[in-house]
């Protein structure tokens, strides 16, 4: 097989949910298949982590245009968006999924990752400091953090933290609602069940 078919089945085999049969089907496409896609794409990702970077506000994922242009993502730049209510979430896919509800009109506060410690994720791993920064903001004061981990183990200990770090804040610390399946994930909940959840959220304790 090709050195170079061989190195690209490889590199997309490290995406996530793609298996080598997937990659090699990927791969194969991309050599024998429409030649302009294949191109167009090799292009658009060459310059993918020139243009798209984390928001530097909320770590949503954000459009630059100059490689020194700091990044600021749309939800954050809305003037319509209520600065008062942050929703705090795992990852931008969840982000994402909660956009599609059309329930949040406020921003939002990715972590990047839950806590975990039989996957070695500590508290200390998590951006508790930034989050607790970005509360306190008084260009843009927050009155509520609503905490819409996943309701897994993991999510659901990471919302015990929040809560707790925040609770000297003076902000009011609501959990979505029990609409999303227990150790499910927000990114394939429907967006009616991910409304409901937003609109039914409760306050810690």
């Amino acid at each position: 097989m090709p050195r170079h078919l061989v190195r690209v089945m490889q590199l997309l085999g490290r995406l996530p949910g793609v298996g080598d049969k997937t990659a090699q089907r990927f791969a194969l496409f991309l050599a024998t298949g429409d030649e302009t896609t294949a191109r167009e794409l090799g292009r658009e990702l060459s310059e993918l982590r020139d243009h798209v970077r984390p928001c530097r506000a909320c770590g949503n994922i954000a459009e630059v245009t100059a490689p020194d242009e700091t990044a600021l993502c749309g939800i954050c730049r809305d003037p319509r968006r209520d600065p008062a209510l942050l929703c705090v979430v795992a990852r931008v896919q969840d982000l994402l999924a909660i956009e599609r509800s059309g329930a949040m009109r406020g921003r939002y506060f990715v972590l990047g990752k839950l806590l975990s410690p039989l996957e070695g994720v500590g508290a200390e791993e998590l951006p508790i400091d930034a989050l607790r920064a970005r509360v306190r903001d008084p260009h843009a004061p927050v009155a509520e953090v609503l905490v819409a981990t996943p309701p897994s183990v993991d999510g659901e200990a990471t919302a015990l933290l929040v809560a707790r770090e925040l609770d000297a804040a003076g902000v009011r610390v609501t959990r979505i609602a029990s609409g999303v399946p227990h150790g499910g994930d927000l990114e394939f909940a429907d967006q009616v069940t991910i409304g409901r959840a937003i609109e039914g959220r409760k306050s810690f304790g």
